[in-house]
Formats: C-alpha cells, structure tokens, sequence
C-alpha cells in the first residue's frame, strides 16, 4: 500500500479519538490539551517537524529549530497560554554533520529566549530523515477552546496572510530579487503572536493558523457549530503576495486562503472592541459551513490548505 492510499490526517486522528479513553479536561481536538492545576489551568502541545515535508532546501539550520519553538509556542498561546517550558525529541540521519546539528541547537537556543520559554528536556536517536518533535506547556486562568463561537461574533485575523506560500511556490520557481524578501521571511522566520496573548484571553474561541485560513475557518465552524461569513475585500493580504501572485498566474486571495505556518492568530470576538493588531474580515452566523461574501454573493468555502498525508500536503 503506497502512503497515498493510507487514511489521510483527519481519518488518522479520528482513528485515534475512537481508542483514547482517558483524555485531559478538555476534550482532545483543540491546538493544545489542558488539565486543572490548582487554581490555574496547564495547557501542552506537541508539534512535529519532519525534514522532508516541512523544510524547504532555502532553510537555515538555525531557522529550523527556531520555527520548532515557533510552532510549540503558537499552539499554547492560541489557547490563551503562557508558554512556561519546552521539550523536544531530535531524530537525526546517520552522518549529519556536526555543524547542522549545531545550527538546530542554536536555533531552538534562540527561540528559548525569543519567546522566555526556557528548555526542560531533550532526547536524541537516529532517524532516516530529519525528526524534531517539540513540545510547549503553558499556563492561563481560563482555556480558550474552537468551539466557542456563537452567531453576531466577528470573524479576526492578526497580521497578514500568503506570503509563506507565495515564498514556496517562487522557490521553486527558482524567483528571487529584493521585493520578495518580505515573502522570504514570513516563510524562513514565522514568529508566534504571543505579543497578542491578551486579545486571545478576549476570544470566544481562537486558532492559530498552522494549516491556511480556509481549513482553520472550516475546523473553528464545524466546531462551534455555526457558519462563518467572511468578506473577500477584507482579508488582509501580505506585502507582496499581489506581485507574486501575477508572476505565478494565481488568485493573490487563494494564495492568502490557503497559506499555512503563518501561525497568525484567528479569533472570534463578541462585540465591536477589535484588539489592536487584528483584522475584522467577517461573522460568526448560524448554520454550518464556511462562506466567502463577493459583491453581495456567497460562495462555499472549502477547507483548502496545509494537510499531512495528502499528496504534497495540500488539498
């Protein structure tokens, strides 16, 4: 059986909720797990990165264990988390020069003190690719969930959207040139918004944008339980993704839909007090699924984006 053939993500962690009976306080299912500890609650994450699918040749081995505290860190804060602490399993082929290896630890050395998230634990082993599992815990007073948005809430997104992706598909267009650093950058250097951890303590519910804001709009929908109405003309797209958009003969506003590991922020508030830093691009209405609003019309929105294994990651 060829992998294509195998269960796709979704099916791989369906299959695994149906096995796992003692689960955390909180159901399984958000960007992290939680546990009442004392009067506080303890949120972790565990996120993985894999050479092969999840680092472009264009990557410094510095970038690369800097993007692994990334990745553990957005999940906590998209939770309303504090990141206390970091942990992390490196796999690692057979022969990898030293100077790599050495890089990954300066790199996951800088995003400890980036984020003040000291590092509690490691291990090591050999691997036939690249293998570096992360894991963050954090602390908060109250979790915020997926599945807490109700109609009139509006729709927020922090920052900009598309140029990770815009980055990726000109690399390997082999396209480069000053007007595409700030393309390069969001995908070599993505930073958690854990300067924006308190406009996510005034979320109905949040999600961090690790897999394209098409499928993280279609998961916060599907688990609140509403539909979501976004504005076309409100999605903020990146500097430059317009550019590279008509070089590479695509839609700017698909390339910002489904752009993933931009780990921006999506929220969902109650009420017109916008944190600052966000983006209203639409609501929160009943029904089910997810709608882009055109000149007046509504079309369906597909959870487009990022997915682990599915062919080339994408669907």
């Amino acid at each position: 059986m060829s992998r294509l053939d195998g269960p796709d993500e979704p099916e791989v962690i369906s299959l695994f909720l149906r096995h796992i009976e003692r689960q955390g306080d909180l159901p399984l299912g958000d960007d992290a797990g939680a546990l009442r500890f004392g009067g506080l609650w303890l949120v972790a994450t565990s996120d993985m990165l894999i050479g092969r699918t999840d680092v472009p040749g264009i990557m410094k081995p510095e970038q690369i264990g800097f993007k692994v505290v990334t990745m553990n860190v957005s999940d906590v804060v998209a939770m309303g988390a504090r990141p206390i602490g970091f942990l992390f399993s490196l796999g690692l082929p057979a022969g990898t020069p030293r100077e790599y290896i050495e890089g990954l630890a300066r790199g996951i050395n800088r995003g400890s003190i980036f984020y003040d998230v000291p590092v509690l634990s490691g291990d090591t082993n050999e691997a036939c690719d690249l293998v570096i599992d992360g894991t963050a815990i954090g602390t908060t007073e109250t979790p915020v969930t997926r599945a807490g948005a109700r109609p009139g809430d509006l729709v927020c997104v922090s920052g900009d959207l598309g140029r990770p992706l815009a980055a990726l598909m000109l690399y390997e267009r082999r396209v480069t040139g000053g007007w595409t650093e700030p393309l390069y950058e969001k995908l070599l250097e993505p930073k958690a918004r854990l300067d924006l951890l308190d406009a996510v303590k005034r979320a109905t519910a949040a999600i961090d944008i690790s897999d394209g804001l098409a499928k993280e709009l279609n998961t916060l929908a599907e688990m609140s339980g509403v539909s979501i109405v976004v504005r076309e003309d409100a999605v903020p797209i990146g500097r430059g993704v317009d550019r590279a958009a008509e070089l590479l003969g695509v839609d700017p506003l698909a390339l910002a839909l489904r752009s993933g590991e931009e780990f921006e922020l999506l929220l969902t508030i109650s009420g017109d007090d916008v944190p600052e830093g966000f983006t209203v691009i639409g609501e929160v209405r009943e029904g089910s699924g997810v709608y882009v609003e055109t000149d007046g019309r509504l079309e369906e929105l597909p959870p487009l984006g990022w997915e682990h294994l599915s062919s080339h990651g994408t669907r």
